[in-house]
């Protein structure tokens, strides 16, 4: 499958995608636009709400940063966070301009928490995100096989704002803790989960509707084969995301679309996911969140064993029996944001189909550092 997609959708695209990063690298949106990447930029002036009248010309020219805009905006803030346009509002960036600060014209928003590793914020972004999982295993998975217990993460992400556009990002790594039960057990034990890493690029930012959206891909280097992170050689993801302000900021709605490809097919297997997200802001600094993802098998894993489960976002088994199964679970939590810089959430997911894969249950908690 991935050799008859490879011809007629990767590689023109690939191409236009190399352009377009090389062109954001060197700050050129005309050539970028040349790549075939369609980049759209409306950065005037805030979200529709605008109560007064925006000064982002006189502005920008006294910064030089085209993203540092000082409209009037329903907090009375711009979307920088300042409320006049001095110094302080366009930061040159850290090591010399080599890390960019995150983008403040979504400050609105809030990071998604379901599908942690695959489901990207599309906002240009420098952060830090520690993570803790805990994740309720059922007591009997795939063909019977016996299991229960739970499994536990302690991760670290990191976003780098390269660019005005460009983002280096780091989705998984960390130490996986096993406390499984059944033969599920004698197969998982404790040890380092698998590093992935690799590229976002933001193609649409339109600061007055409120629309974002970002294309990316990222690699999944095999961590320890203890805690069944070394199994081939890695896989490929492949990934688009958006967000949209809502209610003059009073609630957003994100969604991200991935295609997970092993490196080796005979031992992986292959996947498509969707994944959606809607906050809903009860306080200045609480919102309400609700998730839904939803991943689908589309390749089987040729030389694995007939388990009949995957691994849902933290595993990709070596498992001959999943081609055709669905997988949706939805979480509920909360989100406190005090300011800018910081983050902190915690949600509850569960299943909503009679096919669990892995997951009971699994309550996540986060906190976010951005600069």
């Amino acid at each position: 499958m991935i050799q008859s997609l490879t011809p007629k959708f990767i590689r023109p695209n690939f191409v236009a995608l190399l352009l377009g990063l090389a062109a954001a690298t060197a700050g050129s949106a005309s050539v970028a636009d040349a790549g075939g990447l369609g980049l759209f930029n409306r950065s005037a002036c805030d979200a529709g709400c605008v109560m007064g009248s925006c000064d982002a010309a006189s502005c920008d020219s006294a910064c030089g940063d085209p993203l540092c805009c000082d409209a009037v905006d329903c907090s009375g803030l711009g979307c920088d966070g300042c409320v006049s346009c001095v110094s302080s509002c366009c930061d040159a960036g850290l090591l010399g301009g080599l890390i960019k600060p995150s983008d403040r014209c979504f400050d609105d928003f809030v990071s998604p928490m379901i599908n942690f590793v695959h489901f990207e914020d599309p906002r240009t972004l420098t952060e830090l995100r520690p993570i803790f999982v805990n994740h309720w295993v059922p007591e009997r998975i795939g063909n019977n096989i016996p299991a229960g217990g739970s499994i536990q993460l302690l991760a670290m992400q990191f976003r780098i704002a390269l660019t005005e556009r460009l983002s280096l990002i780091g989705v998984k790594d960390g130490y996986i803790w096993d406390n499984t039960n059944g033969a599920l057990d004698g197969l998982l034990d404790d040890g380092w989960a698998s590093v992935t890493a690799g590229l976002k690029y933001n193609i649409l930012r339109d600061t007055q509707s409120g629309t974002i959206a970002s294309i990316g891909g990222t690699y999944d280097l095999p961590g320890s084969r203890d805690a069944l992170q070394d199994i081939a050689d890695g896989e490929f993801h492949l990934f688009a995301t958006g967000g949209q302000r809502l209610m003059c900021g009073k609630a957003h709605l994100m969604s991200a679309f991935g295609w997970r490809v092993p490196s080796d097919g005979f031992l992986q297997s292959e996947s498509i996911h969707w994944s959606n997200h809607f906050d809903l802001k009860l306080t200045e600094t609480t919102y309400f969140v609700t998730e839904i993802a939803w991943w689908h098998w589309i390749d089987s894993a040729k030389g694995g064993a007939a388990l009949g489960v995957a691994g849902q976002d933290l595993f990709n088994l070596s498992t001959s029996d999943v081609t055709g199964n669905d997988l949706v679970t939805q979480n509920v939590g909360l989100k406190f944001k005090p300011n800018a810089k910081t983050e902190w959430g915690i949600a509850y997911e569960f299943p909503l189909t009679e096919f669990k894969d892995v997951i009971e249950g699994r309550l996540q908690t986060e906190l976010i550092v951005r600069y």
